[in-house]
């Protein structure tokens, strides 16, 4: 029967999703390429000193980028530092110094790792104010730099990708803000809850006292799914029945997470001028979801000892509301993007069904990634992919016209070369090093072994790749894994955006070269099939060592 019910939720979810696919494509296309700009749009810019019609350098662009982000780290620390006196506090004092840090620089990435319990944690004006805003921003940032890198394909001989600022606000005001505010709707009609009540006493059933707490989640909600933001408002996350209280608010939710990220490839194929390109990219994202869906949901369900032999799988750790298949698809779906909500803990599935979300987000979370990380991260890959057929057949590759010289490839290889970096660096020095080792072993570790060098390998993953989502066996609020998380976050997050903007000044600065008969196709399934290989083999080779460390070890036990 679940069985039967994990095909029907994936079917129900392939059907909307290509319903929305070109509607939503097209209209993104459309919010990037119009000259036309609102007139809160233009209020916006004469408060801010912007002209809407000038364009940007790369250069320029990523200062913009860089400058807007940092403000935000700012004013998310010191809104933290100060909530005590903030109103709407419900009493909490201010965060600690060091855990202010890791959570303003978490929700500026658009990773929301949360090494804390929201709802004991933080008052409602950090969370609207602060984290809540931040939902919304970093994920217009991120679809605004893989905006910029589709019009350096788009383009031809210009010196400028576009305008930051431009971008920026037309991705909230016209994109994010109306669709939020509809899923905040719907996901209240689906009993998630919205108010300001604090907390609420409560005599149990046995005769005991709990004290339940409130708030304004259904509108967080919405936009920490559709910006595959993640970050609960109660520390249960998506398991939580004030966040998620149904099996139908469950898709919806995942629906949510996937609307964007699976829409972009049409946009990039509408902005190009060639839709079966978009075809292509949306080809290569879903055979790597189905995959990795499918390998998830055999493990959870499979999974060996008495137990799970009469539970119908591996059920410890998932709501019985949802069952294994609506955990794993919705697993699936938060790490295959990076969104890093969770409806089950992670930690508790088996050894290789745990090693599946890890995986997920070391394939670069491009399958369909996050919203426009996901889209400028495959492209990179299909630019090396271009490459290395370009080395097979002995002639210069090429993709959408644009020549791919060895200065593209370098920016391409460092970009995918990054994120490995600061995971296995991360996770090398928690154990390399005396006093944080002794820390780790002694403070954060619950499950020593095998299975706790896979918690702190899944920690740097999720941050390094701005996932958020956890192995909450790991204890993560100390002085190491706040300050190391947190540059993993900020380095995986802004260190790629350079190199993907140094890519797309490249490439907009070439000339469109014509097709010959020597042109590699790259909107077939030879190169969808190349695409996928490429993927896969250059993550294989980068974590094949750590995981066979890890959770393939646990799992061979």
């Amino acid at each position: 029967m679940d069985v039967w019910f994990a095909v029907l939720q994936v079917l129900t979810l392939v059907a909307i999703l290509a319903a929305v696919y070109r509607p939503l494509g097209d209209y993104m296309a459309t919010i990037y390429t119009t000259p036309r700009n609102l007139k809160v749009e233009q209020g916006f810019y004469r408060l801010i000193g912007v002209d809407a019609r000038s364009e940007q350098t790369w250069q320029s662009y990523l200062h913009s980028v860089l400058a807007f982000s940092a403000v935000g780290v700012f004013f998310v620390y010191a809104i933290q530092r100060a909530q005590a006196v903030l109103p709407y506090s419900l009493g909490f004092p201010a965060i600690p110094e060091g855990l202010s840090f890791n959570t303003a620089v978490s929700f500026v990435t658009n990773t929301n790792w949360q090494s804390y319990s929201p709802d004991v944690t933080m008052g409602y004006s950090v969370q609207i104010a602060g984290l809540a805003v931040q939902n919304f921003v970093s994920a217009a940032v991120g679809i605004a730099v893989a905006i910029a890198l589709v019009r350096g394909f788009a383009l031809r001989r210009t010196g400028t990708i576009g305008n930051f600022w431009v971008d920026l606000t037309r991705g909230v005001l016209r994109l994010l803000l109306p669709l939020a505010i509809v899923a905040s709707v719907v996901l209240l009609a689906g009993g998630v809850i919205q108010n300001f009540n604090g907390f609420t006493d409560l005599t149990s059933l046995s005769g005991g006292t709990q004290s339940i707490p409130g708030g304004p989640v259904a509108s967080q909600e919405a936009i920490k799914e559709l910006g595959t933001n993640g970050g609960g408002f109660f520390n249960a996350n998506s398991a939580h029945p004030f966040e998620n209280p149904s099996a139908w608010t469950n898709l919806f939710e995942i629906l949510l997470l996937l609307v964007i990220p699976f829409s972009l490839p049409r946009t990039f194929g509408t902005m190009v001028g060639d839709k079966k390109q978009g075809y292509a990219i949306l080809a290569t994202m879903a055979t790597i979801f189905v995959v990795s869906l499918t390998a998830v949901t055999i493990f959870e369900m499979n999974g060996a000892g008495t137990a799970p032999g009469l539970a119908g799988g591996a059920m410890e750790g998932k709501e019985t509301r949802f069952g294994i298949a609506g955990s794993t698809l919705f697993a699936s779906a938060t790490t295959l993007t990076s969104t890093g909500a969770v409806n089950s803990m992670h930690d508790s599935y088996t050894a290789l069904g745990g090693m599946m979300p890890m995986l997920n987000m070391m394939l670069g979370e491009v399958a369909p990634g996050g919203t426009g990380s996901g889209l400028y991260g495959m492209l990179i890959l299909a630019v090396i992919a271009v490459f290395v057929a370009g080395l097979l057949v002995g002639r210069t590759p090429e993709y959408l016209g644009k020549k791919i010289g060895p200065r593209e490839i370098k920016l391409a290889s460092i970009y995918i070369l990054i994120t490995p970096t600061l995971v296995l660096t991360g996770t090398a020095l928690s154990f390399a090093i005396p006093a944080v080792r002794a820390d780790v072993e002694g403070t954060s570790i619950w499950n020593p072994g095998l299975h706790g060098l896979s918690e702190v390998l899944y920690a740097f993953t999720s941050a390094a790749n701005n996932n958020g989502s956890a192995f909450a066996g790991l204890t993560a609020n100390t002085p190491w894994f706040n300050t190391a998380l947190g540059v993993a976050m900020l380095l995986g997050r802004f260190l790629p955006i350079v190199f993907v903007l140094a890519l797309a000044g490249s490439i907009a600065a070439q000339d469109k070269v014509p097709a010959t008969a020597g042109t590699l196709p790259t909107s077939r399934p030879q190169f969808v099939g190349l695409l996928i290989g490429v993927t896969i083999i250059i993550t294989a080779l980068t974590y094949f060592p750590v995981l066979a460390l890890g959770p393939l070890a646990e799992g061979l036990q």
